[in-house]
């Protein structure tokens, strides 16, 4: 399912809130970081609120830099980044000035919630309500905002609701936090994130610097998903496997591939790819898996990222890489290219893997990627 980049953006105090219980919203943030986050605005395609936020906040949600807004124009953008808000019921507020201020808007909501958001809205020119299916489905949405709508980059800005749905759906590729130095305090205010199951492991720190006097914190996340949906974090390591199949020595015999092991909780285990250390036949996943200790208990948890599909024939040594992946326990694969018949007719390591019970998971948007070093290998 090819979707946006999703970048959750919030501010919060020292104790982990959003705002206080006072009627007056609390100001986390200075004018620094006010216009850190324009700047972060105008870069997106599309911003994201929830219903809750556009009730408790009343938001514009719009680039206030004339000279940002102008270089959007200039790039061939349009002025405003598309407005988005979810609602599972569809109850939205026609006075709220979302809807009166800045370029499209659009409305996520359940089938019964589609009825009721267009009746209350009806009038208002620029918007469009996408029911998602009896339920609110993240996936949908996220779908739909990049191929219909060309969303490429999407900035989440809440409320805390709404970012812990999509983390803990390992829907976000980014975390940017403005950490304000002073506590809230209460137990009944708002916080970031509520309880639940989360993806295992910890984020990767990438980014921590001062904007006047708060603190930006940016995290990826790195714990792989599970089953044949693909998280966050399987697509940057999908993006490294990529990156790696471009350190491949060039061969006119040999695909260009790389390949990744990680940890269920997104410790990178192993890295390699073809024809690694100077030997001319070995492959992405054999010398990745060459580097881990057979007996490491982690290999049964693990997911292997590979650019191409793992061969499950081949002439240069004695077992394919389907078959070292499965020797070695791992039980998810993620790759992004099919093995054309180049070389070998009618490959089929993905069906190998998935007949012995492994998760295979293919992000087909990633196949242009894994084609470029092999453009001459292969048309199309």
């Amino acid at each position: 399912m090819p979707r946006p980049y999703v970048l959750l953006s919030a501010a919060v105090s020292l104790d982990g809130f959003l705002d206080d219980t006072g009627p007056e919203r609390l100001l986390l943030s200075g004018p620094a970081d006010f216009d850190r986050v324009d700047e972060v605005r105008a870069s997106s395609d599309a911003i994201l609120v929830g219903a809750g936020t556009l009730r408790t906040d009343n938001p514009r949600l719009l680039v206030n830099s004339a000279e940002r807004r102008a270089a959007r124009v200039a790039g061939g953008r349009p002025e405003y980044p598309l407005k988005v808000t979810v609602s599972g019921s569809g109850e939205l507020d026609p006075g709220a000035r979302f809807w009166h201020t800045g370029g499209e808007k659009i409305v996520y909501t359940t089938d019964e919630g589609a009825l009721r958001a267009s009746a209350l809205l009806k009038g208002i020119v620029g918007v469009d309500v996408v029911p998602t299916g009896p339920g609110l489905d993240w996936r949908v949405l996220l779908e739909h905002l990049h191929d219909v709508r060309g969303v490429r980059r999407l900035m989440v800005e809440g409320g805390g609701k709404v970012h812990t749905q999509l983390v803990r759906e390992e829907l976000a590729d980014e975390l940017q936090l403005a950490v304000a130095p002073l506590f809230v305090g209460q137990p009944d205010a708002p916080r970031l994130f509520g309880t639940g199951e989360y993806p295992l492991g910890r984020m990767r720190l990438v980014e921590t610097r001062p904007v006047g006097d708060v603190v930006l914190i940016r995290y990826i996340p790195t714990a792989p998903g599970t089953g044949s949906l693909a998280s966050a974090a399987d697509r940057r390591w999908l993006e490294l496997a990529c990156e790696l199949a471009e350190l491949c020595p060039p061969s006119k015999t040999a695909f260009s591939v790389g390949a990744v092991v990680v940890a269920a909780d997104g410790t990178e285990l192993a890295r390699g790819h073809s024809r690694e250390g100077g030997d001319p036949v070995v492959h992405a996943e054999e010398a990745a898996l060459a580097k881990i200790g057979p007996a490491d208990p982690r290999l049964a948890a693990a997911t292997v990222y590979s650019s191409l599909e793992p061969c499950a024939h081949r002439a240069s040594r004695p077992a394919p890489c389907a078959r070292l992946i499965l020797d070695a326990g791992v039980r998810r694969v993620v790759t992004a290219w099919r093995e054309p018949d180049t070389f070998v007719r009618d490959a089929d390591g993905n069906g190998l893997l998935a007949a012995a019970g492994v998760q295979v998971a293919v992000l087909p948007e990633y196949a242009d990627r894994a084609k470029a070093p092999n453009r001459h290998l292969v048309a199309g």
